[in-house]
């Protein structure tokens, strides 16, 4: 049974209504029960209808309907939203939240000129900077020249940061203590013992330029596990960073160089380490099918309408890291870490991917580890990608919350399975004062495979 959508008004931009890339029944889903509500991060701070899923849901649907008109107030609503997909899992009806927050966020971005100001500069790190590893690398060397000559400490010290556009200001807050360089990957890594499998693993933009020692513990593992790597030259973002601020013109080259590169090679898996980006790939059918209702450009259209069918077999052959182990069967780790250990999940992971148990069970498998409970563990961080740049005040509140919850369980070590966690939860507890180890669990899983000690912060 089909629902006929109302008339719509035109409230926005030149190429249409809002909503035409969502099917209206899509809104419909939702019977407002409020479940979604407690589990939502924003309404936890704030608690404010409107900052929840609930809320959200009513004003889109407002929107589309022509009963509301976009306003700063209706906009700031819709841009708090983390995209963290917490409502999702909690949820009885089964909305799907993030297939109607995304596209019409996308919507909202592409219509409404939002490259201007603060936005503007964001679009330009999203599409310029980041998939840019040269770039990218070139920017975050000046930054660790900056950490290592003291320069950094001193622009905080003199609080000369004030000066910097809020964008950048954000930026710099959120940058890690950067380490030595780490050699590029092999593009073929070769099983240890007997071949179990063939894989793939992206390294994507970010994660490849800030956590490539985690890309070096990902292959090691697999190798050891009976894997044969293949990591193939040419890769760049996957266009997870973009969309989830938004910007469809800038992610979409970015899926399907991704799926064209992906769905050449013959592999069981491709592999992936960085939740934000499992989910996005694992979404590439759905969102490049809700391209085509907003793409006008005729080359643009055909090139997306032929990718579709690979883009599903690339999608449906993504496994995160952890997934991917446990259903292969992993070999046990022998050495040991007496260390008490917290896990946090990645919302990309637990509610786009719903995986939650399988870091937790590589993680028993080290011996000597204790993996203690966190309160509030499925709450979003507050990185969620861009967002820390665009709301760095909600982010940071977030990211307080969260480090309050860690350390009250004492624990010498955090895991968590996202570059943007990694980053926000590793940056908040150094303001703090408390020296854990944070860490992607497949680092210690490696670690434990070759029997050496974490390396805990004194």
């Amino acid at each position: 049974m089909t629902t006929e959508s109302p008339v719509q008004t035109e409230v926005v931009g030149p190429s249409g209504p809002l909503g035409q890339s969502i099917p209206y029944e899509r809104f419909l889903d939702c019977v407002h029960c409020g479940l979604c509500t407690a589990a939502c991060p924003t309404y936890l701070v704030r608690g404010d209808e409107n900052d929840s899923p609930r809320g959200r849901i009513y004003l889109m649907r407002a929107l589309v309907d022509g009963r509301l008109s976009l306003d700063d107030s209706v906009l700031r609503h819709l841009d708090l939203c983390l995209d963290c997909r917490a409502c999702e899992t909690a949820c009885p009806s089964g909305v799907g939240y993030g297939r109607l927050i995304e596209p019409f966020r996308v919507e909202l971005r592409e219509r409404l000129a939002a490259g201007r100001g603060a936005r503007g500069l964001e679009r330009w790190l999203v599409e310029r900077l980041f998939p840019n590893r040269m770039l990218l690398r070139g920017a975050l060397g000046l930054a660790r020249l900056a950490q290592v000559t003291g320069l950094d400490w001193l622009i905080g010290t003199l609080r000369l940061d004030r000066m910097m556009p809020s964008v950048l200001r954000a930026m710099r807050a959120q940058l890690p203590r950067f380490r030595f360089f780490t050699p590029r990957l092999r593009e073929r890594i070769e099983p240890e013992g007997e071949h179990r499998a063939t894989v793939a693993l992206l390294t994507g933009c970010v994660a490849d330029v800030v956590f490539r020692t985690t890309h070096h513990a990902t292959v090691r593992v697999l190798a050891r596990n009976g894997c044969r790597v293949l990591v193939p030259r040419g890769q760049s973002c996957c266009g997870a960073l973009a969309y989830h601020a938004g910007f469809l013109t800038a992610s979409l080259p970015a899926m399907l160089q991704t799926v064209e590169l992906f769905s050449g090679l013959e592999i069981d898996a491709l592999v992936v380490n960085v939740a934000g980006c499992g989910s996005t790939i694992k979404d590439y059918p759905h969102i490049l099918q809700e391209a085509l209702a907003l793409v006008e450009e005729p080359e643009q259209r055909n090139a997306i309408e032929r990718a579709l069918p690979r883009a599903e077999a690339v999608a449906a052959r993504t496994r995160d890291i952890s997934e991917f182990l446990i259903e292969l069967g992993p070999q046990p780790p022998r050495g040991r870490m007496e260390l008490r250990a917290v896990y946090h999940d990645a919302c990309h992971l637990a509610h786009a991917q719903g995986i939650r148990s399988e870091p937790r069970r590589l993680l028993q498998m080290i011996p000597g580890l204790e993996l203690v409970p966190i309160e509030e563990s499925e709450v979003c961080c507050g990185a969620a990608g861009t967002y820390a740049l665009s709301e760095p005040e909600m982010s940071e509140e977030l990211a307080q919350r969260k480090a309050e919850r860690i350390m009250g369980t004492g624990a010498h070590a955090v895991f968590t399975a996202n570059a943007g966690c990694l980053i926000q939860i590793g940056r908040a507890l150094r303001q703090r004062h408390y020296h854990a180890w944070v860490a992607h669990p497949i680092e210690a899983l490696d670690l434990s495979y070759r029997e050496l000690p974490p390396p805990l912060p004194q």
